[in-house]
């Protein structure tokens, strides 16, 4: 009998997996493998709300193995010493994996191979796995990767896709490969409330659902804050849950206005992979320095922790802040106005903000986390880098009526209307009421730090 090991790292999925899909094809048996790695919790990478939903992830990955007559192996260690004892103990002649981006997964993977070489075992990494479009595919002349979205979106789109792969109806494992029990979300602490369900099957019932009655409003409401009508798959994304490639496939299928904004968001997810691959060292540095002197830890720890806290003076902020330490995630048009009031109203570094979200956020990882800090930051990817948000501006458009700021700030429920994104301007004895902080810092004044460290004043 043949065997092959499949490693799972962050496609935690059997429908369009092409490592599983390979090797099933290549051996008699294989062993499904999931390796706990020290090196991530070392990393500050384990985070709760991440850790809780992984839990689910794991969990519902087993129980559609074992519905096939196999399951997951479960183990703790170093992934290099692990994969090879597993390889070992059950004879395995290939070891398949999805190619990763970051930094870490390159070093993970060069020491598989080194490690697996020295014992006659292959390692077949393969691509389109965590992404629609493999890194690197598509490049511009004379550079190794696109540094602006729009013509990289314009080849991106006519890239002809794989076509997605079912999910096996059997998977036979061998006998007698150890493991640890599956990790239980009820064994993980410090978890957000309103942290969603994980797994394969969770992701894809919210993607059907909303592929039936929110897709086709997508257009026309995926920045309305109120409204809440975006996907919310991100989180499945980020652990593999869903395969990219059957996402676009759908929503091409589903076409019109708001299947074609959604496959442009999923494309802004390649393109932050085909950036961090060819530039790794974005992940911690500017990828376009403006010789920013930013505020840190210590001048601006009491704007810093006001931000973090969701107690800034400005309600649409707070809300978004108060949304993510609720629920470990927030909407998108949120995470650039938070973001933008840290780095360029209050110009605090984006390093601390991103940190923050990798703290709470279940779908933060380094690629895509990191660089749309930096996008916003002005030191990424943005064409137009000293842009500034302002969240009053913002509120107004976004959130006309206040029902976001309401739904996230119980201090300000009782405030009607467009009033509820000013609540300075109401009169002093009915502000004094309401136990809500006054504005940290005035906009005007931020603005003109900001310029003024750019040198645009």
């Amino acid at each position: 009998m043949t065997v092959a090991v499949v490693l799972f790292t962050s496609d935690l999925r059997l429908h369009d997996h092409p490592p599983l899909h390979s090797a099933l094809r290549a051996a008699d048996e294989v062993v499904p493998l999931f390796v706990l790695d020290p090196g991530i919790h070392a990393a500050g990478f384990d985070a709760p709300n991440r850790r809780a939903f992984l839990a689910d992830c794991l969990r519902d990955l087993d129980d559609s193995l074992r519905r096939r007559g196999g399951r997951l192996v479960v183990r703790a260690g170093p992934v290099a010493g692990e994969v090879c004892a597993v390889a070992a103990e059950c004879g395995a002649a290939e070891v398949h994996m999805a190619a990763g981006v970051t930094a870490y997964a390159h070093r993970r993977e060069e020491r598989l191979r080194e490690r697996l070489g020295d014992g006659g075992v292959a390692l077949r990494v393969h691509d389109t796995v965590l992404t629609a479009v493999a890194p690197g595919t598509v490049t511009p002349s004379g550079s190794d990767h696109f540094a602006v979205f729009t013509p990289y979106f314009r080849r991106w789109d006519r890239e002809r896709l794989r076509e997605p792969l079912p999910a096996p109806r059997a998977v036979r494992v061998p006998d007698g490969v150890r493991g640890r029990p599956v990790p239980e979300r009820a064994d993980v602490s410090g978890a957000s409330p309103g942290v969603p369900p994980g797994g394969e099957k969770a992701g894809r019932d919210r993607f059907s659902r909303w592929l039936g009655d929110g897709l086709s409003r997508y257009e026309d409401l995926h920045d309305d804050l109120a409204g809440d009508a975006t996907s919310r798959l991100s989180p499945y994304l980020h652990f593999g849950a869903l395969s990219p490639v059957e996402l676009v496939h759908r929503a091409r299928g589903h076409g019109g206005p708001g299947g074609d904004a959604f496959v442009r968001q999923l494309c802004w997810r390649d393109f932050h992979h085909q950036v961090l691959a060819a530039r790794p060292e974005a992940s911690a540095g500017d990828y376009r320095t403006r010789h920013d002197h930013w505020r840190g830890e210590e001048d601006a720890a009491d704007d810093i922790a006001a931000w973090r806290e969701g107690r800034t003076g400005y309600p649409v902020v707070d809300a978004a802040m108060r949304q993510l330490r609720h629920e470990g995630w927030m909407h998108n048009r949120a995470r650039l106005l938070v973001a933008s009031f840290l780095t360029k109203t209050l110009y605090v570094d984006w390093r601390i903000g991103a940190r923050h979200f990798l703290e709470l956020l279940v779908d933060g990882d380094v690629v895509n986390n990191q660089l749309n800090w930096q996008w916003v930051a002005g030191t990424g990817t943005d064409t137009r880098p000293h842009r500034v948000l302002n969240p009053l501006v913002q509120a107004k458009r976004f959130d006309p009526e206040g029902a976001y700021v309401r739904r996230w700030v119980p201090e300000l429920a009782d405030v009607d209307g467009r009033a509820v994104h000013e609540p300075w301007r109401l009169p002093e004895d009915r502000r004094a009421g309401l136990g809500y902080p006054a504005p940290l810092i005035d906009l005007a004044d931020g603005l003109a730090r900001f310029k003024h460290a750019r040198g645009r004043d």
